[in-house]
């Protein structure tokens, strides 16, 4: 006994020793019954916004961006006079407007040098001035026009819905393809039955909504002409006529005949579109057509005037915006 009472001096020394070692090491005492988390970073302020100064900002050199060298070379090079003979770089001169004449034979000397088809189709594509008086536009319009020289072999399907006997036996005896009533409804969806045009008496519009889907753009409307009760007259302008209509908003592109047709032939169709065309807004807006190129199946894309064929403006026109 007397030898632990000597001993535990010692060993209380020993142990106080130690947690003053450990207390040391930790920088905290390990007697505490609460222990806080230690921090091991500073808390980040805010940084103020850095406003900038316009005058500094305008002292700065500017960083131009970098075109395209091509580009930029066909600008420079690009010429306002005409080539002196036919080879020369397209690229420096402006794409040349060609009378209607010329621009035909030019398709036809294309036809000839390629060894294509003789007989293909001849298009125009046209660009129109749709804009009237503030704000408004002229509407996309679905047209039919009679051409001065048809270029199809055979002509247009009609078919004719009318409940009325009398109507069915005047349709009949003016050529109508098909002419019937609500039976047609069904065999028209079977495609037992399928014309170029449609057209229909006014009492009948009602009754024909299921054709809407299936028919589509050929859906009878008076807009087009193709709902009304002088049906002979109907059938006569759809049977030979030629439509046409605006797409994309302001662009038209449509058939204008052959390319084995005389070139006079294919001017006097042209002629008849655009001056039908100009009908659907005023003279008095300036000039419907604001570019026309014609073009075959094959050949390139040629730019012509289409100043010889618009409407001008008579001093009876000018009375009246007055």
């Amino acid at each position: 006994m007397a030898a632990v009472a000597k001993w535990c001096p010692v060993l209380a020394g020993c142990n106080v020793h130690a947690l003053m070692r450990i207390q040391s090491m930790s920088g905290r005492s390990p007697l505490l019954k609460k222990e806080f988390p230690i921090r091991q970073f500073a808390a980040l302020k805010a940084s103020k916004k850095v406003q900038k100064d316009p005058k500094k900002e305008s002292l700065k050199p500017k960083i131009v961006k970098k075109t395209d060298s091509y580009n930029q070379f066909k600008k420079d090079c690009l010429t306002a006079l005409d080539p002196i003979d036919d080879v020369y770089w397209v690229q420096n001169y402006a794409k040349p407007v060609l009378d209607i004449e010329t621009a035909i034979d030019s398709l036809k000397k294309f036809q000839q040098l390629d060894f294509t088809y003789p007989k293909q189709p001849v298009y125009i594509d046209l660009r129109l001035d749709m804009k009237l008086e503030k704000k408004k536009k002229v509407d996309p319009f679905v047209r039919v026009v009679q051409l001065p020289y048809a270029f199809t072999t055979k002509p247009n399907s009609v078919v004719v819905f009318t409940e009325n006997p009398e109507v069915v036996t005047v349709a009949q005896q003016h050529g109508a393809d098909v002419v019937g009533g609500m039976e047609l409804l069904q065999r028209i969806l079977d495609e037992e039955v399928e014309g170029d045009f449609y057209i229909c008496t006014p009492d009948m519009v009602s009754k024909l909504g299921p054709l809407k889907n299936k028919l589509r753009k050929r859906f009878p409307k008076s807009k087009r002409g193709s709902v009304g009760h002088n049906i002979p007259e109907m059938i006569k302008t759809f049977k030979t006529g030629h439509e046409y209509q605006v797409e994309r908003d302001c662009y038209i592109f449509s058939k204008v005949g052959m390319l084995d047709m005389p070139k006079e032939h294919i001017a006097a169709n042209v002629a008849a579109i655009i001056k039908d065309a100009c009908t659907q807004r005023p003279v008095s807006f300036g000039p419907f057509v604001e570019r026309a190129i014609i073009c075959s199946a094959t050949s390139e894309s040629l730019l012509f005037k289409a100043e010889p064929f618009l409407p001008q403006i008579t001093e009876d026109i000018e009375n009246e915006n007055q």
